[in-house]
């Protein structure tokens, strides 16, 4: 079995920063929207939760890394806790997120019309968390100070759709619900659309403490045509 520094390409003794461009690179390449699958996804990302975790100290303590490995392992992995234990979401006294973040409520638009639902009802949310739902369609998230929404979904292994990261697309548009997002200007979107509350999330994070999002809106009427299609993604980079 491959070791978790194996899986993302990098030595045991690199440093956050190397591991997060690995992390981004393998993770970018294992993307169901880009040629992978969901399971080489979630094993990069399984991977990253090992290197950044307590399990992968007491790994290395038993393999042939050097003291100084060891120890860069286990400072990331106090970094590591130190950020899920501040991760309640908690206001921060000045109406905008926590220091630690936005918790967000999150619903794929893919399960609405199974129920009967629309972006319309007014107590979407709360029949959503009554509905049993699977784990990727429907929970909670912390988006970290930093990170786009986008990004705090994949780093906590979920499976969004994207193509471009750019703004240039809507593949990976988002409802806002509730709460406060804004997109920065020069992307995709029409004033309408954003009127209407959508937003892409692969470069926008919310602004607000708590916010309420519906994922994967990228087939909406009209937004569809907005869309870059896998093959147009492939011959853009190609030409880079």
């Amino acid at each position: 079995m491959d070791s978790p520094f194996e899986v993302l390409g990098v030595d045991p003794g690199a440093d956050d920063a190397e591991i997060e461009r690995a992390y981004r690179e393998r993770v970018k390449d294992a993307h169901p929207d880009h040629g992978g699958s969901q399971r080489e996804f979630q094993r990069v990302r399984r991977a990253y939760e090992a290197v950044v975790s307590d399990d992968v100290v007491a790994a290395e303590s038993d393999s042939d890394t050097t003291a100084d490995d060891r120890t860069r392992a286990a400072e990331r992995a106090r970094a590591r806790n130190r950020g899920d234990r501040a991760g309640d979401g908690t206001d921060n006294g000045t109406g905008g997120p926590s220091v630690d973040g936005s918790r967000v409520e999150f619903l794929n638009y893919e399960v609405l019309d199974d129920h009967g639902w629309t972006l319309d009802d007014d107590d979407l949310f709360e029949k959503a968390a009554a509905a049993d739902l699977d784990d990727e369609d429907y929970g909670r998230l912390l988006v970290q100070q930093g990170e786009n929404l986008l990004e705090a979904a994949e780093n906590r292994g979920y499976v969004w759709p994207y193509a471009c990261r750019g703004g240039a697309c809507s593949n990976c548009a988002v409802a806002l619900v509730e709460g406060e997002m804004p997109t920065p200007a020069g992307n995709i979107l029409t004033d309408e659309w954003l009127e209407r509350g959508v937003r892409l999330s692969c470069i926008s994070s919310p602004v607000s403490d708590q916010a309420k999002i519906v994922y994967n809106v990228k087939h909406l009427p009209g937004l569809d045509e907005l869309r870059l299609r896998p093959s147009r993604f492939d011959r853009a980079h190609l030409q880079d």
